[in-house]
């Protein structure tokens, strides 16, 4: 099979997300599609899937036997996937409460349930090499798990072109190495893959080609070996990176501390006996593989969410600010304006009157001053890209000018610019005396942001030497790892 998207054309409002944009790939590639937050992949991808409609433009879909199928737009996702095309999603659409093979066949279409609909599952995935639980339910699944079951979910209806969005966002290193590794097979079966990332290192792990959009419009389109990290990030942002060499607050007192701190979830234990401190000044952060009980020490630190003291002590100087790792449905509420979402995080309790022209104000300026691209302060926040989204939640926090700031994955499916963007803002924050203590799931973000680094392993907190290497951190998860 072979996909072509010819002078595809969209608009939201004003904004101009795609200007005839033309994309083809061909079987047994992987065809990496790069741009900053906003640049259009996701749209691009959206409207291949039948998700969004275009305004201009043709889809044409060589199938197996030299059939051609042609059309301005897929009517929706189920007419994609009739003709072979399989979506992977930049968050999570599993339903928690239903089993994986209950949300196979819901996707796939299947008329079997019960028995039937788990060994149909069970049979796909042992095609496919992805091994899952058929049974199991889905909020019981961890994150590289789920990430399966979005891949077999895309293929269960023998799709031959697979589109992925940022599908390593959630993965740990190890957990990374086998979806690229899946992607390089499904290729060489003579599958479709396209994948939207913004890791410049997976790129050159697994790509065959590359196409560069800049907003709207294609910048680069060719095979990779041509190309160069500096070429590409030339492309995607249409000037040389500056990368200077970032300055280190000076820690001072402190705003975070914990001492003999032991923490339940659910009635589960989730950290043990942990004892560390974070000075204001300074930028810690958090290693852990998933469920090592990082979610529950920051957000615990946060005071948000139900993670109960059962032992210890945890001391925490205010006000705190928090970027939870969910943007989409835990940090804005995307059928609000964006003057109503920073209203929400900045409202003053004790105030009943509330002046929208200088809400409205405030709104734009902050627009502004973290070049967050939007039509204005009254745009709806699900019209932002996700980087888009993460530079007004961190705005907002922000704003509020805080002495804590607790961060889950804080730059995780940004591009270069607004990444560095990001990184840049905490270690101002930090100068200006925040505490900021930090997770990442990418070992390389923890360096490239952290004073100091905290290793979790089973709830329990290791301190690593100062400056610790790559490779000491990956020992200490490794160390964990073989330890469960």
């Amino acid at each position: 099979m072979t996909l072509r998207l010819s002078r595809i054309s969209k608009h939201f409002g004003t904004t101009v997300a795609l200007d005839g944009v033309s994309f083809s790939a061909i079987p047994g590639e992987v065809h990496a599609l790069l741009g900053e937050n906003g640049a259009g992949k996701s749209t691009l991808m959206d409207i291949a899937y039948g998700m969004i409609r275009p305004e201009a433009g043709m889809i044409e879909v060589q199938q197996r036997g030299g059939v051609a199928l042609a059309t301005p737009a897929f009517a929706s996702p189920r007419e994609a996937r009739a003709a072979g095309i399989g979506m992977v999603h930049q968050h999570f659409t599993s339903i928690p409460a239903f089993t994986v093979s209950e949300n196979i066949a819901l996707t796939a279409g299947w008329t079997e349930t019960g028995r039937a609909a788990e060994r149909r599952a069970a049979h796909i995935v042992a095609r496919l090499g992805l091994p899952l639980a058929i049974s199991a339910h889905v909020e019981s699944l961890s994150a590289q798990m789920r990430q399966r079951l979005e891949i077999v979910k895309a293929l269960a209806t023998d799709a031959s072109i697979l589109l992925l969005d940022e599908p390593t966002a959630v993965l740990a290193p190890r957990e990374v190495h086998e979806l690229l590794e899946f992607l390089r097979g499904f290729a060489a079966a003579g599958g479709i893959a396209v994948l939207i990332t913004h890791k410049l290192d997976e790129v050159f792990r697994v790509a065959d080609r590359v196409t560069v959009l800049r907003r709207g419009v294609v910048t680069l389109t060719g095979v990779l070996a041509e190309q160069t990290p500096h070429s590409l990030a030339h492309a995607m942002i249409g000037a040389d990176l500056a990368r200077p060499i970032p300055l280190k607050a000076q820690p001072g007192v402190v705003a975070v501390e914990a001492s003999r701190l032991s923490l339940t979830r659910g009635g589960q234990l989730a950290v043990v006996n942990a004892s560390f401190q974070v000075r204001s000044g300074e930028i810690v952060g958090v290693a852990a593989i998933e469920g090592n009980g990082q979610r529950e020490l920051l957000r615990a630190i946060a005071g948000v969410d139900d993670v109960v003291t059962v032992a210890g002590t945890l001391e925490v100087a205010g006000p705190v600010a928090f970027i939870p790792e969910d943007r989409s449905s835990e940090a804005l509420i995307p059928s609000f304006s964006l003057a109503e979402n920073l209203l929400l995080g900045t409202l003053d309790q004790s105030s009943w009157w509330l002046d929208w022209n200088a809400i409205r104000r405030d709104t734009q300026a902050l627009l502004a001053s973290h070049d967050i691209r939007a039509g204005g302060p009254e745009s709806q926040a699900a019209t932002l890209s996700g980087g888009n989204q993460q530079k007004l939640v961190f705005a907002r926090a922000l704003a509020r000018q805080p002495r804590v700031i607790v961060a889950e994955n804080p730059v995780r499916g940004l591009d270069i610019q607004a990444a560095d963007m990001i990184q840049e803002r905490i270690r101002a924050a930090a100068r200006n005396g925040a505490a900021v203590i930090m997770h990442s799931s990418d070992v390389d973000e923890v360096l490239a942001l952290a004073d100091r680094v905290l290793v979790l392993r089973r709830g329990e907190v290791q301190d690593l030497p100062s400056d610790p290497t790559r490779e000491q951190i990956g020992d200490a998860l490794l160390a964990m790892a073989a330890a469960r």
